[in-house]
């Protein structure tokens, strides 16, 4: 028997080499719940490059120095990656180039969008998602759950936030204060190329019905966004913006008073940043103005959970918020694709193993994205098409630990039955949801 094992692990180990190398962000579990499953449309994708003109270059500010008048202004680069469903029968390379957190390995993950294959032609558009990266990261980090969602008929842009991605990592400042503004700005920018024939995307999407995905500072970027202000003392912080800057996302201030745009519908936040050093407060939270889904991990090192991410779910009053919780789960619960084989390696100058940044120390990695693609699938679902009916994926008890399996022998559930709704008898576990409403 001692053979046979022996065997059957040489044979494992050969078998996953290839798929390990090939890293793939596209992976479904045999056990994985039923709306992480990547939907019938085939997907493309394509890079666009965008300029956010004047604005204010807090890179060129000396917080050490009087606070220069006027303050320096640039004209600010984005690199946005967009997903969308293509035409039966497009056809393209579905590998793409990205970068380690190391900031200077680029590797090749293969996933099943095309590049720059021809867009589907539609009756009726598909709504828009923008996703946001952490500090550092790039528009790829979520690509596994981009490419998922556009092929259940959704466009998705995901951003490449300067000064914030493993290549241009700079002053924390400036990603204070330019995270919102960066949504906000692809946010319009994805609006004039929707009517734009020579865009090549004209039709296909409807950015008067968007939803938001942000991920550690993309969640804080994310809260903001939806109408959460951050507090007078934030902006003071001598380790923040320099000079104040900050004060534009201040709550009561003129410029975040104007928050939420209309045309973002719902947001999601992956252990979003900024509870755990005073950046919010009831009142900033009280101003979130649409309905919010937040994923944590209980154990979150990086955004707390308890003083984080679970007290701005429960500071989120004015709203119907969800909190999805991996139990025992670090920051990257749900969010960050699988680890690339490439990134398996201790680099001296961060400190740290480089694989480190997409991994977990409880949970695999594709499994979180699974649990994370089927939720999100759910959620916005519901929330921008309109699909009330996935709310049963929604009505669950709070502990998936407590579920009690009991089928007829038909398929029906039995009265007893309370298993979590999309889940494979013996899969639901080691998860909670918990749902707080406007008022609450």
């Amino acid at each position: 028997m001692r053979q046979i094992a022996m065997k059957a692990a040489i044979v494992a180990a050969t078998a996953a080499t290839p798929l390990l190398a090939e890293n793939r962000i596209d992976g479904q579990l045999p056990g994985a719940p039923e709306l992480s499953a990547y939907g019938a449309l085939p997907i493309g994708v394509r890079q666009f490059e965008m300029v956010n003109k004047d604005q204010v270059n807090i890179l060129a500010i000396d917080p050490a120095a009087d606070k220069p008048d006027p303050l320096p202004r640039y004209d600010r680069p984005l690199t946005v990656e967009v997903w969308y469903p293509a035409a039966e029968g497009a056809s393209g390379d579905t590998s793409v180039r990205a970068y380690l957190r190391d900031g200077t390995t680029e590797v090749t993950l293969q996933g099943r969008a095309m590049r720059d294959a021809a867009p589907a032609e539609v009756a009726e558009p598909y709504p828009l998602v923008l996703i946001s990266h952490g500090y550092p990261g790039n528009r790829f980090l979520m690509s596994h759950l981009a490419e998922n969602i556009a092929s259940k008929g959704y466009v998705v842009a995901s951003i490449d936030h300067t000064d914030s991605t493993y290549r241009t990592q700079a002053a924390f400042g400036s990603t204070l204060v330019n995270r919102s503004l960066d949504q906000l700005f692809v946010l319009e920018q994805m609006a004039q190329m929707s009517g734009d024939e020579s865009s090549g995307m004209a039709g296909l999407y409807d950015a008067q019905n968007t939803g938001l995905i942000g991920y550690s500072m993309g969640g804080y970027g994310a809260i903001i966004t939806a109408g959460g202000g951050v507090t007078e003392a934030s902006v003071g912080y001598g380790w923040g913006a320099p000079h104040g800057t900050l004060g534009i996302h201040q709550t009561g201030s003129e410029t975040h008073d104007r928050l939420p745009d209309p045309r973002i519908k719902t947001a999601v936040a992956f252990g979003p940043w900024g509870m755990n050093t005073g950046f919010w407060d009831a009142e900033g939270l009280s101003g979130i103005q649409i309905p919010m889904l937040f994923i944590a991990g209980s154990q979150d090192d990086i955004s707390l959970y308890e003083n984080g991410v679970r007290a701005i779910w429960q500071g989120a009053t004015g709203v119907d918020r969800a909190l999805l919780t991996y139990e025992n789960g670090g920051h990257n619960s749900g969010a960050p694709m699988p680890a690339p084989a490439e990134s398996y390696y201790f680099n001296e100058d961060k400190g740290f193993n480089i694989s480190a940044h997409y991994t977990d120390a409880v949970w695999d990695t594709t499994r979180m994205n699974n649990i994370a693609q089927h939720f999100v699938t759910v959620w916005l679902d519901r929330e921008l098409k309109g699909e009330d009916e996935k709310g049963v994926f929604l009505d669950l008890i709070e502990s998936s630990n407590d579920g009690v399996w009991s089928m007829n022998e038909d398929g029906t559930a039995k009265e007893d039955h309370t298993y979590w709704e999309g889940f494979p008898e013996g899969t639901a576990k080691g998860l909670r949801y918990e749902v707080l409403q406007a008022g609450e």
